[in-house]
């Protein structure tokens, strides 16, 4: 009997995925169960059309992903911070405040755990990070920090 299964079955499969099980198996437990629908031609035809939109946000996924590492690459992004006890940076710049500049200059949506930083930036310079986009697409960007003028 084939099926395509709606949750993950140990043993059998993964969700969304035709499998062929003995007959006992399908009807007794996992049609009853609702792990599972019987593999007819509606169904199949839900299943084909579920793949391709699937594929579809991938590739709309990537895609903007890379138009928004050409953005971003090379660029530099100006922080200022508060100066501390002997010219240090008071507190440090974070790949929050990092994501927060990002979509304020550029507009880009960038989560803070996609961020990577070398080190802690706990004093003024210049820093490089990395802007993970999407799975193998990232970006160099430059964070320069300076002191926050004071009026």
């Amino acid at each position: 009997m084939k099926v395509i299964l709606l949750q993950d079955v140990k043993g059998s499969g993964k969700k969304g995925e035709l499998v062929n099980v003995s007959d006992g198996y399908g009807r007794n437990y996992l049609l009853p169960h609702k792990l599972a629908v019987e593999a007819d031609a509606k169904s199949m035809n839900e299943l084909k059309n579920a793949e391709q939109s699937k594929q579809y946000k991938i590739e709309v996924a990537t895609k903007q992903a890379k138009e928004n590492a050409e953005k971003l690459n090379g660029q530099t992004i100006k922080m200022t911070g508060k100066v501390g006890k002997g010219g240090r940076l008071f507190g440090s710049v974070t790949s929050k405040e990092i994501a927060a500049e990002l979509k304020k200059k550029f507009n880009i949506e960038v989560d803070k755990r996609k961020i990577v930083l070398d080190n802690d930036i706990k004093s003024f310079g210049t820093y490089n990070c990395e802007v993970k986009l999407y799975t193998g697409i990232s970006a160099e960007v430059k964070v320069m920090v300076t002191e926050e003028e004071t009026k």
